[in-house]
């Protein structure tokens, strides 16, 4: 089991919950339907984890996560479990997030299949298939676009059938922290993906530029939740993340590498689950 635990990186699920949980708080204005959020929230975690397991999955055969790779082991790249056996647990991963997306799709709009689809193939393509966009510098938009846009604002629309504008700024914050944590991820496994020949943005844009970048979605993500204050006052609350994302911030900028930047990485994490919280709270808290 504890493979498969270190297989599904923990540290990469706030992405998950995050937009499930944002997008939930815009639409309680509007009245919930519980199931449908536990059904989302399903959804969203089998994505991510099928989508780590994909990664370990073709990463290990392409020899990207070689002995070299600095960070958490891969179980195809150190032999902790077979590639056959890696992508039974994708599929298995995959399956449970279609079947919560095939049920929400039945009670709320067949147009969920498509989006459903998209998602696992986004999943799959990040570094699977012939021409994989994570190794041409695409992840981090890809990440925006699902774990942050279609994440959160689909989150939203399950319950009502509509999309209130606060979710729009809500969701571009949301998805600027999934962002960030992919980047940081990137930073940190620069040296052997430029080695192996993965491109990743952090590959092509460069050490400096690409702490720059980091900065950059950090705090892109604060002043978009506080944008969500015009139309509900206590979104404001998002700012007090930055005193978690501070400590993180700071040693970017100072030029942590290798395994200074996995500390890094959680408390990416961390502050994508206190950004997420404090804005799902007052997005949630009545005028």
């Amino acid at each position: 089991m504890r493979r498969w635990i270190i297989g599904a990186r923990l540290r990469t699920l706030p992405a998950a919950i995050v937009p499930v949980g944002v997008g939930t708080a815009v639409a309680s204005s509007s009245g919930l339907i519980w199931w449908r959020v536990v059904a989302a929230l399903l959804v969203a975690l089998a994505l991510q984890v099928a989508t780590n397991y994909a990664n370990d999955l073709s990463d290990g055969l392409r020899g990207t996560d070689g002995p070299q790779r600095v960070g958490p082991p891969r179980l195809v790249g150190s032999g902790l479990a077979t590639p056959v056996e890696v992508r039974t647990a994708m599929l298995v991963s995959f399956g449970v997030a279609a079947v919560a997306g095939l049920t929400l799709a039945a009670a709320v709009t067949p147009w969920l299949l498509l989006v459903g689809a998209c998602s696992i193939a986004a999943g799959w393509l990040y570094t699977g298939g012939p021409k994989p966009y994570g190794y041409v510098g695409l992840g981090e938009l890809f990440v925006f676009v699902f774990f942050g846009l279609v994440a959160t604002v689909g989150s939203a629309y399950i319950h009502q059938q509509e999309v209130p504008t606060v979710a729009w700024p809500a969701a571009i914050a949301v998805g600027f922290l999934a962002s960030a944590l992919l980047v940081v991820n990137n930073l940190r496994d620069r040296p052997t993906d430029a080695e192996s020949g993965k491109k990743t943005l952090a590959v092509r844009m460069g050490d400096r530029r690409t702490r720059v970048l980091y900065v950059i979605l950090i705090d892109g993500a604060l002043v978009a939740g506080s944008l969500c204050a015009l139309a509900r006052p206590w979104a404001v609350l998002v700012l007090g993340a930055g005193a978690v994302a501070g400590p993180a911030v700071r040693r970017v900028l100072a030029g942590a590498e290798g395994v200074g930047l996995i500390n890094i990485l959680g408390r990416t994490g961390a502050t994508q689950l206190v950004a997420g919280g404090l804005l799902a709270i007052g997005l949630v808290v009545p005028t």
